[in-house]
């Protein structure tokens, strides 16, 4: 059918009792090139359109008579709109006889298209069927037209929404596949050579493209944004070019893609579809994927951006957190440490930790810089860089707090800090610390019970005044734990619970230090929004 002109393959249900109008009416459609659905009530009627709708043939529009035996042709007409499979049906009525003006209004507000006054010219016939055909399909044009609107506007606020650029393809291979109705991808390629890769959600997870596809992906988006311009590219590659398995499992595809460089030129953003899928959604479903494809971009770049930053803090925290193996030598002292980021897409923190010899035995410290970002990580390694620079003059704990106090202060008025400092005589056990703002820390003995040691004081980098340093004496087969608080705070429970329950954990834990960090990080460390820090020691 084509609603702009030729109306060759409609097909038109005729609703009448009288059986000679039926037949003159149904002849005139047929002789035109129309498929006719003749019927005699209106209770056929509705038992013929609930007979296509299980077949997926619902006529084109429906002809009714005003005046049916068992109901009116404007109570039918009410009928088909109620329903919501039918609403949309164009409904043109007819009758041989004069309609009250009171009648016409009650069938306008029933919601037919058109009344016809019969008999009528067939030219007539055929251009108010042609009318109401063409008007319906402007109607549902239309209604397509604002979900798609809608639905891309739903998916822009998603993509925006995205905290990590595989969240962002996967919402845009998503939002994609919605608008347009076919299997999607969606892939960033940054510059140096990094992909990400998202599947909208009606890809079976069975059989996924290989790195060697990815690969090819990756090679194939370089060589067709090489100088591109600024502005989307679409393009059609064919299957051989394009690996299969992205829409399909292990099926070939023409893939039609959007192509866009950030503005910053740091990555490529390419959304792919079928291509016959497209071709046959028609250019405005591209507009929409070209859309698409700009808001993806737009919102990768404050993505890629963070990629940086945390690349960047990262290295610090690996150059500056030194790993287990590269502890330096502690005589008289066994250390034990743990570091686990909350998640590789979570923002990077503040925890650290130290283990420094001095000349008045082992300086141990833990501690954790306020905040989740480049500046809480560059904190961190100025504290522990001059802790060790302070150290080496002083190593008395309480000396070390009121220093590291004043340096935050100074330089870093708008950010506070805690820290707990030990300082342990690996000789006798003596050990002296100083706590500010920090989980107190946590001895452990091999009698089966676990105690925190009684330290408190004021954050770093608030100007109060720090208490004399809590003295205790090590037994041999004692074990100190120092944790930050990553390991066991969880939103919506008193930090006070938490304690308590890390203390039993503890104390049933098997002997040994690794044995205690292992068995509180599978009881605490899942699912954590914070970094863990943990430091655990004993006489050696």
């Amino acid at each position: 059918m084509d609603v702009n002109g030729d109306l060759t393959g409609t097909t038109v249900m005729v609703v009448d009792d009288a059986e000679a109008s039926r037949y003159a009416m149904s002849t005139l459609l047929s002789r035109a090139g129309h498929r006719v659905v003749p019927v005699a009530t209106g209770h056929e009627a509705l038992a013929e359109l609930d007979d296509r709708l299980r077949k997926g043939t619902l006529p084109d529009v429906a002809l009714v008579d005003v005046g049916l035996p068992d109901m009116s042709g404007f109570e039918l007409c009410r009928l088909f709109k109620e329903r919501p499979h039918t609403a949309a049906l164009p409904v043109v009525h007819f009758s041989a006889a004069n309609v009250a003006p009171v009648d016409c209004c009650e069938g306008l507000d029933a919601g037919f298209e058109a009344y016809l006054k019969v008999p009528a010219e067939p030219l007539e016939i055929e251009a108010v069927v042609r009318a109401a055909v063409r008007n319906a399909q402007v109607r549902a044009d239309d209604r397509a037209l604002v979900r798609r609107l809608t639905l891309l506007s739903e998916t822009i606020v998603t993509i925006q929404a995205a905290r990590s650029l595989p969240e962002l393809t996967d919402a845009a291979a998503e939002g994609i596949s919605r608008v347009t109705g076919t299997p999607a991808a969606v892939f960033v390629l940054e510059q140096e050579g990094r992909l990400y890769r998202g599947l909208s959600r009606d890809r079976v997870p069975v059989a996924l493209p290989d790195e060697g596809a990815d690969r090819a992906v990756a090679a194939l988006l370089q060589r067709l944004t090489r100088g591109q311009s600024a502005g989307v590219q679409l393009t059609t590659v064919p299957a051989p070019l394009w690996p299969a398995g992205y829409f399909r499992p292990g099926v070939e595809h023409d893939a039609r893609l959007a192509l866009v460089r950030t503005q910053d030129g740091r990555a490529t953003v390419c959304l792919a579809a079928p291509a016959r899928g497209m071709r046959r959604l028609g250019p405005e479903r591209e507009s929409l994927l070209a859309q698409l494809t700009q808001a993806t971009a737009f919102a990768a770049e404050p993505l890629l951006m963070y990629q940086v930053e945390r690349h960047v803090a990262l290295t610090l925290q690996h150059s500056f957190l030194p790993q287990p193996h590269r502890l330096p030598e502690l005589p008289g002292i066994d250390v034990v440490v743990r570091y686990v980021p909350a998640s590789p897409e979570t923002e990077i923190g503040g925890d650290f930790y130290a283990a420094l010899p001095t000349d008045d035995g082992v300086l141990t410290a833990v501690g954790d810089v306020v905040g989740h970002s480049l500046d809480a990580a560059t904190v961190m390694v100025e504290i522990r860089h001059a802790l060790r620079a302070y150290a080496v003059e002083d190593s008395e704990p309480a000396v070390l707090a009121e220093r590291l106090d004043r340096m935050l202060q100074r330089y870093h008025p708008d950010l506070t800090a805690t820290v707990c400092l030990a300082l342990i005589d690996p000789g006798t056990g003596r050990t002296r610390i100083a706590n500010a703002g920090h989980i107190p820390p946590l001895i452990v003995r091999d009698t089966g019970s676990a105690d925190y040691v009684k330290a408190a004081g004021p954050l770093l980098g608030v100007g109060l005044p720090h208490p004399p340093v809590t003295e205790l004496f090590l037994e041999p087969t004692d074990r100190l734990l120092m944790v930050t608080d990553g390991l066991i705070e969880t939103r919506g429970i008193d930090l006070s619970a938490s304690m308590e329950h890390l203390r039993a954990a503890a104390v049933g834990s098997l002997p040994g230090l690794d044995a205690l960090c292992d068995t509180l990080l599978a009881s605490f460390g899942h699912d954590r929004e914070d970094d863990i820090a943990m430091l655990a020691l004993r006489l050696g």
